[in-house]
């Protein structure tokens, strides 16, 4: 259980340092250690606060047919970002909204590719 959240973490902080190699507005400050403690708070923010979010839209995400969890998960990196401000920046059109939707996009896309690379064993 432990070597699974061990790769489950270092999944979501290659996805994290991927995607802010390539976006201009997500700044992770503190190098390796910044990537580190991002990737803790916001894989421990989607695994905690994501499932009580995600039940009391359960009826916007059906009437969006699914499409609301997009806007769920720019929520949780965005709160991600008001958790850790000094290792997390994301700045952009609407005080940072559509960055952190088009980052919170990448890092689903990542993680999910990368995630088929390396099964988790469970």
């Amino acid at each position: 259980m432990l070597r699974a959240l061990l790769i489950r973490w270092g999944v979501i902080a290659a996805a994290v340092w991927i995607t802010s190699s390539i976006m201009p507005g997500m700044t992770i400050r503190e190098g390796v250690i910044g990537i580190l403690l991002v990737s803790l708070v916001f894989g421990l923010v989607n695994a905690i606060i994501k499932p009580i979010v995600k039940l009391l839209t359960c009826p916007l995400i059906i009437l969006t047919l699914g499409l609301f969890t997009l806007v769920i998960n720019t929520l949780m990196l965005m709160l991600t970002a008001v958790f850790l401000p000094q290792y997390l920046e994301i700045k952009g059109a609407l005080d940072g909204f559509f960055t952190a939707f088009i980052a919170a996009i990448i890092i689903s896309i990542v993680t999910t590719v990368i995630g088929f690379i390396i099964p988790d064993d469970d």
